[in-house]
């Protein structure tokens, strides 16, 4: 089908296309009249995603995210968002609304569902391209409760965009609190543990008693071996006792002026043999006080002796006392060095204690205040008002459209019913029917006498 053939099937089908088109624009009209006026009120908020977090100081990650503004707009669109405004609104506490939903779903499910679903038909969320505004629309047949609803979604939706940060932290709150008194209990157990054992072993200043019992071992060590040293020069000197080369013999003042005294009258005796005899008077007194001075000598050399005896017996003596005192004190250092030892152990277990208390302690403040803030990264930056004028119907835009949509429809009205009852209209039409070639065409008696009484009249 040409073009021109459509034109011949519009000209002779003109009256069921115009009637279509009167018929779709006077509905389109009639239903735009009948129809209730609604209002459309609008809020706009605007989202913060530059500033950092009043509590962390640092910009979350999430907020630099290209979907972070299309998340926002499905918060806004969430039901638990329409839930919190049927709570802000107080529409479940209607009589008249509750009578609404009875009659409409017959008790069946809950009215707050209800009303959620009903308030989302009349939402329209809208993103600025260029920024970080959201605006929030709501259309109703009462202006002034399109603008409360409006109003009490923006509203919504600051508390629970502010719920949702705020319920980790609360999470996180309860959870750090239960850890925090577990490690207190822990730091009580670890401090009464160190109690009861410096009650037990009589410690009150375990550095300060070892650095003592130590000094004293060492002391007693030093003691120790200057009696081992006074001990084997004894036995030296006991095992030389019988012969003359000890020294305290040959140093003895005494014993050598004896000797001299024995030595002089020993040659007084030579002599007085030689000039007087055997027998002389002199001779035998000098033999008797030689005698004397050798017993004399033998006296003090044994007592010389004796002494060194009982030298290295008390050295020997003070020996083992000291062995066994050196014993018995190294036996309180080990002790005291254990005890130091498990006092150290739980020392460390208090410091670490104290050190996860004090760190769970911070964290558990910090999530505190976290779930006690108020304040969030949107603000509301228009409030909606109630519209003076309705937003719908557009009864021009409507028109137009009906115009438009009657057009088309005219048409297609227009080609079903050439296409039902086919007709041939035009020389074309004839040769598409008998596939022949036209070699000449004929004009309608209508034309001819129309032009035959313009001839006559003139």
């Amino acid at each position: 089908m040409t073009f021109q053939q459509l034109l011949i099937i519009l000209r002779a089908r003109y009256k069921a296309a115009l009637i279509t088109l009167l018929v779709t624009v006077a509905a389109t009209v009639i239903i735009s009249l009948l129809l209730p006026s609604q209002y459309t009120a609008t809020t706009a908020v605007v989202v913060d995603v530059k500033s950092p977090d009043q509590m962390g100081g640092l910009l979350p990650q999430g907020m630099v995210a290209p979907g972070y503004m299309a998340t926002q707009m499905d918060i806004v669109n969430s039901d638990r968002v329409t839930k919190t405004v049927v709570k802000l609104l107080r529409m479940e506490e209607s009589a008249a609304i509750r009578q609404q939903w009875q009659e409409a779903t017959q008790g069946k499910g809950q009215l707050v569902d209800w009303l959620a679903s009903l308030l989302q038909r009349g939402l329209e969320v809208k993103p600025s391209r260029e920024s970080n505004v959201i605006s929030i629309n709501y259309t109703g047949t009462d202006p002034d409760f399109a603008a409360a609803v409006a109003n009490a979604f923006a509203q919504a939706y600051i508390n629970v965009n502010l719920d949702l940060r705020v319920g980790p932290a609360r999470q996180y709150a309860t959870f750090f609190e239960e850890q925090t008194k577990t490690a207190r209990e822990k730091l009580e157990q670890a401090q009464l543990a160190l109690s009861s054992y410096q009650q037990k072993s009589g410690i009150t200043a375990t550095d300060e008693r070892l650095d003592f019992e130590t000094a004293k071992l060492n002391e007693t060590s030093s003691q120790l071996t200057v009696v081992q040293g006074q001990t084997t020069d004894s036995q030296s000197k006991r095992e030389h006792a019988k012969t003359d080369t000890v020294a305290e013999v040959m140093q003895s003042p005494l014993i050598n002026g004896l000797k001299a005294d024995i030595a002089r009258l020993e040659a007084k005796l030579a002599e007085s043999n030689i000039n007087l005899g055997k027998n002389h008077p002199q001779t035998q007194r000098t033999e008797g006080e030689l005698t004397t001075l050798k017993a004399q000598l033998d006296s003090e050399t044994r007592k010389i002796t004796s002494s060194i005896e009982t030298t290295y017996q008390v050295s020997k003596q003070r020996e083992r006392q000291l062995q066994g005192s050196v014993g018995a004190q190294k036996a309180r250092v080990l002790v005291l060095n254990k005890q130091r030892d498990e006092l150290n152990v739980l020392r460390r277990d208090i410091e670490s204690a104290q050190r996860a208390f004090e760190l769970v302690s911070q964290r558990a403040t910090q999530t505190n205040i976290e779930s006690q803030t108020n304040q969030t990264n949107i603000a509301v930056l228009t409030a909606a008002s109630a519209p003076t004028a309705p937003s719908k119907p557009r009864v021009l835009l409507n028109i137009l459209a009906s115009i438009f949509l009657g057009t088309l429809l005219g048409l297609g009205l227009a080609l079903m019913l050439e296409l039902s009852n086919r007709r041939v209209r035009s020389a074309q039409d004839l040769a598409d029917a008998l596939n022949l070639t036209v070699l000449g065409s004929v004009s309608s008696a209508a034309g001819l006498l129309r032009h035959a009484s313009i001839g006559f009249r003139a």
